[in-house]
C-alpha cells in the first residue's frame, strides 16, 4: 500500500516561503537538502508526517507559470474563524469563509489563501470527512 510522503512545489525565494508556511500552517524546516543547482526544503508539523517540499532553482529569477493545472494544497485546521482572523492579522489575505453543503447537510467550511508564489492553500474546519 502506498503511503503519500510529500508534495513538491517550485518557490521563488527560499526565506520568503519558509516565513510564510511557518507563519500560516505551522510548518518547520524538517530538512534542507543544497546542491550548486538548486535547493529542497522539507516542512512539516507535529500534526503529520506528510511533508511540504519546496524547491528554490538558483537559476530562476522570475515568478513561476502555475498553469492551469495545479489545484490546492489543503489542511484543516480547529478553528476556522480564529484561523481567518489570524491570517488577516498577518496581511495574508484569505478569501472570505465559505461553507459547502450537499442535500442540506454541511459537508464543510474553508476559506482559500495564497502563498507568496501564488499557490492556493484551502484551510478547511475540521468536520466530517476532513480531520
Amino acid at each position: 500500500m502506498a503511503k503519500a510522503i510529500h508534495s513538491m512545489i517550485r518557490v521563488l525565494e527560499e526565506a520568503r516561503s519558509v516565513r510564510f508556511y511557518e507563519q500560516a500552517l505551522g510548518l518547520t524546516v524538517a530538512d534542507r537538502l543544497d546542491f550548486p543547482t538548486f535547493t529542497l526544503i522539507y516542512l512539516r508539523n507535529a500534526e503529520a508526517d506528510f511533508e511540504v517540499e519546496l524547491t528554490i532553482n538558483k537559476d530562476q529569477t522570475t515568478p513561476y507559470d502555475l498553469g492551469a493545472g495545479y489545484g490546492h494544497l489543503a489542511v484543516v485546521v480547529d478553528d476556522l474563524d480564529a484561523e481567518h482572523a489570524r491570517f488577516v492579522t498577518l496581511g495574508f489575505e484569505p478569501r472570505n469563509i465559505v461553507e459547502f453543503n450537499h442535500d442540506g447537510a454541511l459537508i464543510a467550511r474553508f476559506f482559500f489563501v495564497q502563498d507568496p508564489d501564488g499557490y492556493k492553500i484551502e484551510v478547511l474546519q475540521k468536520h466530517g470527512r476532513f480531520r
